[in-house]
């Protein structure tokens, strides 16, 4: 398997997916800051010009939440997803789209007003609606978390890997979590082996 990344953004998630199931991978650096997203290679790679990209012997894989989807189905061993057809699959599949949509997506809009778009397309003013959307949304993930050491059964899954990714994403923003479970929890998250190998691989 082959990695396409970034050493900053949701890279992150793919290499940590990739660390948990053990199985071996090629991370090749795509400077995007650099405009080697928008270059003929990688466009032929990936159209949208964006990273994280997974090579999986010739099914290429984009969006990271897709990619960690696709290996923890590929390693069931793994138990990033609980098994098929079962309330915790359906649980996993809820806390994904949650994150995603309520959490992710807010962090994204911060990022873009603040460095991301073009300075004539920024608007100050949606950085402080998008802070409030996520304070809104991270209670709704502290509660749903409870004192528990992962959002579906007993074992880490691709939803902890996102909530992880976005949590610490969060604080990096300076947005506080203001709940002491979820600060335990993402410690928790960020000590674990896996974790730390990914996170040195993009710093």
């Amino acid at each position: 398997m082959k990695l396409y990344g970034y050493r900053n953004g949701r890279t992150l998630r793919a290499l940590w997916a990739l660390e948990e199931i053990g199985a071996p991978y090629e991370y090749v650096e795509v400077d995007i800051m650099r405009g080697q997203g928008r270059e003929p290679w990688f466009l032929k790679i990936n159209p949208g010009g964006k990273v994280p990209v997974l090579d999986d012997a010739g099914t290429v894989i984009t969006e990271s939440a897709a990619i960690c989807m696709h290996l923890a189905e590929k390693h069931p061993k793994s138990r990033l997803l609980p098994p098929a057809a079962t309330p915790e699959r359906t649980a996993c599949y809820k806390w994904i789209s949650f994150i995603l949509t309520e959490l992710d997506a807010p962090l994204w809009t911060i990022a873009k007003h603040r460095f991301v778009l073009p300075e004539e397309r920024r608007v100050s003013a949606v950085i402080d609606t998008a802070g409030w959307e996520f304070r809104v949304a991270v209670k709704i993930l502290a509660t749903g978390l409870g004192n528990r050491p992962y959002l579906v059964g007993d074992a880490l899954t691709v939803a902890d890997i996102l909530a992880g990714h976005v949590l610490q994403w969060a604080k990096s923003a300076r947005l506080a979590l203001d709940d002491d479970n979820l600060e335990t929890y993402l410690r928790a998250l960020t000590a674990r082996d896996a974790f730390k190998r990914a996170n040195k691989t993009t710093s």
